[in-house]
C-alpha cells in the first residue's frame, strides 16, 4: 500500500474510538451515567475494557467525550429585554430537571479535566452566542455570559449534585423569583466602572 493510500484510510485507532463512543452514547442513554459501566460499554463495542481506559482515561472522560449537549437556549431576540433573566432561569431549571445527562456532566466536570473542558465549551459557545444576540461588545458579552453561567452552574451544583436542602426544597417558582433579577442584572445592567 502506498503512503498516500494509507493516509486516506481511517486508522484503526480512529475506528476503535468511534466504536467506543457509539457504544458509550447508547449505554449512557439506556442506563444513565451511574449504572453504565466501562465493562458494558467495552462489551458493546466488542473491545477489551483496557482500550476504553487507554483512550479516555476514566468513565468521566468517556462520558465527556461521548455526550452531545445542546442547551436548547431560547431565541433571546424575541424576548422582551426586561424578561431575559426570568426566561433564562426558567429555561435552565427545565433543562436541568428534565435531562439527567446535564447533571452527569456537571458531576463529571467537578473531578475530570476533560469533562470540565467540555462543560466550558458548551457554555462558552452556546450561552455566549445567545447573549451576543443583544450585545455588541464581544468582551462584555463574554463577561455577561460567564456571570450567567456562574449563577446557573452554582444553582445546578447545589440543587442537583450536593442536594443542599434549602435549594432542593425551594420550588422552581421561588428559584425564578430569587435568581431572575440577578441574571437580569448580569444581562442588561450597566457594568461597574
Amino acid at each position: 500500500m502506498t503512503p498516500s493510500a494509507q493516509s486516506t484510510q481511517p486508522r484503526r485507532s480512529d475506528a476503535t474510538r468511534a466504536a467506543i463512543l457509539r457504544a458509550a452514547r447508547e449505554r449512557f442513554a439506556a442506563d444513565g451515567y451511574e449504572r453504565a459501566t466501562i465493562r458494558a460499554i467495552a462489551a458493546d463495542a466488542q473491545i477489551d475494557p483496557s482500550m476504553v481506559m487507554r483512550y479516555y482515561g476514566s468513565k468521566e472522560g468517556l462520558f465527556a467525550a461521548a455526550a452531545e449537549f445542546d442547551l436548547r437556549l431560547p431565541d433571546l431576540t424575541s424576548v422582551p429585554p426586561a424578561q431575559l433573566g426570568e426566561v433564562l432561569v426558567r429555561h435552565f431549571l427545565a433543562r436541568w430537571e428534565g435531562d439527567e445527562t446535564l447533571v452527569a456532566l456537571l458531576r463529571a466536570a467537578s473531578t475530570n479535566p476533560g469533562a470540565a473542558e467540555r462543560m466550558r465549551g458548551i457554555f462558552a459557545d452556546q450561552l455566549t452566542a445567545a447573549v451576543a444576540t443583544f450585545g455588541s461588545d464581544p468582551a462584555l458579552t463574554a463577561r455577561r455570559a460567564g456571570l450567567v453561567a456562574s449563577q446557573v452552574l452554582g444553582l445546578a451544583f447545589t440543587r442537583y449534585i450536593v442536594r443542599l436542602p434549602p435549594m432542593v426544597d425551594t420550588t422552581p417558582e421561588e428559584l425564578v423569583s430569587w435568581i431572575a433579577p440577578t441574571l437580569q442584572r448580569y444581562l442588561t445592567g450597566t457594568p461597574p466602572s
